[in-house]
């Protein structure tokens, strides 16, 4: 009896292993790469980038796991600092690609870092998902092989922005922008040129070198100009908030509005009561019942403002880990990038249904094309004027 109970007990045994065996075997790790700015000037973007995938990965956990193929994956995220700089976006995917075997990477922020990042990725035959303005990003010679842009850029936004300024603002006729005068500026001074001059307006530019704070004599000369529209464009939040708040000092009475990164939390906080009135394109509206979801989670592990390319970051997580398992496949890259391009219509829960475009401008549909919103600072609260989905090109 004792030797029937030995072996029943043996039996328990075997079977036990042989389940937790199994349920290891089900859950092998899949290393997702990632690359952003944890220190340096972008850090609130690579954390937005850390947060946002993180997120989208966790869901993925706590419903079982990702089911490729006949497996079950655990995905996991391996983040490494490009410390904003492109130097550090090559040195990052390169210790991804040749340590950490990954294949898919989510990141960088801003299109110096990605264009170094892309440069040893496509070659590398490694799937990036990225964001970064610079229309060399997707129009290259390699025609974004393997990267994608995740979010919509200055040539998205910004058409669609000026189509519906001049639609409800028939007024105005003039515009005047003022720029940094480094790769940022040079790429997206001549963008907004053409997109405005094709909606009828005259456009005058000014340029300035990074950390100049005294704005007076830049926008005197604005002022001679006599523009009926001040385009923040591409100046960073600190920069903005100068812009207005000095150009509201020396007299400047025309509509001021930001085509360029969101920046309005900063600009109130700068320009204080001179800020009224200020509209600036952004990427995400919290106000929505799926904006509240995703803050009240993102709240429950973090404290402090959502920085809006969080959502951004959670989407592309989720529409990856989806082209992943439609491929049926972690090891076969190429399949895994068609299915990427491929996933037109899905919906991470966040922007609606997903949209591919990019081949009237970039000759290669790998550009996402996601609703955005126009704010304004009204009554010293920003509120929402209008949601816009670009056309797809």
């Amino acid at each position: 009896m004792r030797r029937f109970s030995r072996m029943a007990g043996a039996v328990a045994l075997g079977i036990a292993l042989f389940g937790a065996a199994s349920v290891v075997r089900a859950q092998e790790v899949l290393k997702i790469g990632a690359i952003g700015s944890l220190s340096g000037g972008g850090t609130a973007w690579g954390l937005a980038t850390q947060r946002g995938a993180q997120m989208a990965i966790d869901e993925v956990n706590a419903a079982g796991g990702l089911k490729v193929g006949d497996k079950t994956y655990k995905p996991t995220l391996v983040m490494v600092d490009d410390q904003y700089t492109a130097t550090g976006g090559r040195t990052a995917a390169q210790r991804l690609m040749t340590l950490e075997k990954a294949k898919f990477i989510l990141g960088p922020v801003g299109a110096p870092v990605v264009l170094a990042t892309i440069s040893v990725t496509n070659p590398g035959r490694t799937i990036v998902l990225s964001d970064g303005y610079s229309d060399a990003v997707l129009k290259n010679a390699a025609h974004a092989a393997y990267n994608f842009r995740i979010m919509d850029s200055e040539t998205e936004f910004a058409r669609a922005m000026i189509q519906w300024l001049h639609r409800t603002q028939p007024q105005l006729k003039s515009v005047a922008l003022i720029s940094p005068n480094d790769a940022t500026g040079q790429s997206v001074v001549p963008v907004l040129k053409r997109l405005y001059e094709e909606n009828g307006f005259k456009v005058y530019t000014e340029m300035f070198d990074r950390g100049m704070q005294e704005f007076t004599p830049l926008l005197t000369r604005m002022m001679e100009q006599k523009p009926d529209l001040f385009d923040l464009n591409a100046n960073s939040p600190g920069d903005a908030g100068l812009l207005v708040k000095q150009a509201r000092q020396v007299g400047f009475k025309g509509v001021i509005w930001k085509v360029g990164g969101p920046a309005m939390p900063e600009i109130q906080s700068i320009a204080g009561d001179l800020a009224e009135g200020v509209m600036a394109y952004d990427q995400f509206d919290f106000s929505t019942p799926a904006g509240q979801k995703f803050a009240a989670e993102y709240h429950k592990r973090w404290s402090g403002t959502i920085n809006a390319e969080t959502p951004i970051w959670y989407n592309a997580t989720k529409l990856l880990l989806e082209a992943i398992r439609r491929a049926g496949t972690t090891t076969d890259v190429d399949k895994v990038r068609d299915a990427v391009a491929h996933l037109d219509g899905y919906d991470a829960g966040v922007f609606g249904p997903l949209v591919w475009g990019g081949m009237a401008d970039y000759g290669v549909d790998h550009q996402l094309e996601l609703p955005f919103v126009i704010s304004q600072i009204k009554g010293g609260k920003i509120v929402t004027l209008v949601k816009i989905q670009p056309e797809k090109r």
